[in-house]
């Protein structure tokens, strides 16, 4: 194989490997406006008590709020449900399997709740809030989690906390 022919197979993969973190950059320039997402836990709300299991089935949901110029999706959210601070389960709003183009968009300015079902079983631990809540007390709920949000060219993983 000739030196220009050596050349020319070098200034092709050079020219992949440039185009490839143009792509890299490119996507990145969302994960700023990706960043600006606001959940907050909007309402727990008991949807059926098995006294026999002694399990509880709740209905949490989100508001998601989309402040940015960007469209995105949500394809999941994982969380810590604590009722008066005591931690009561973990959680998890999935919707990976289902398509991008399937999936709620939160356009520029949108407002969507997200409804996700947590299953709550007594123990020990959680033997006095699990009672508050099956009996209807009213009881002050927060959560800790992680979401993830995705855009047709990025996708960013953020923390957050409500009450």
């Amino acid at each position: 194989m000739g030196l220009q022919s050596k050349m020319t197979v070098y200034a092709a993969i050079a020219g992949l490997l440039a185009m490839m973190g143009g792509f890299v950059f490119y996507a990145s320039l969302d994960n700023p406006e990706l960043d600006k997402i606001e959940i907050d836990l909007f309402d727990v709300q008991v949807i059926d008590v098995n006294n026999i299991d002694n399990r509880a089935t709740l209905e949490v949901m989100f508001l998601v709020k989309n402040p940015s110029e960007k469209t995105f999706t949500i394809p999941s959210i994982s969380y810590d449900l604590y009722a008066d601070g005591v931690l009561i389960g973990s959680g998890q709003y999935s919707t990976e399997d289902v398509a991008m183009p399937g999936r709620a968009a939160f356009y520029p300015g949108a407002e969507i709740p997200l409804k996700n079902m947590f299953y709550l079983t007594l123990t020990e631990q959680n033997a006095q809030q699990y009672n508050a809540i099956v009996n209807g007390e009213e009881l002050d709920f927060s959560v800790n989690g992680m979401v993830v949000v995705e855009s047709a060219w990025s996708l960013i993983e953020k923390e957050f906390k409500s009450n």
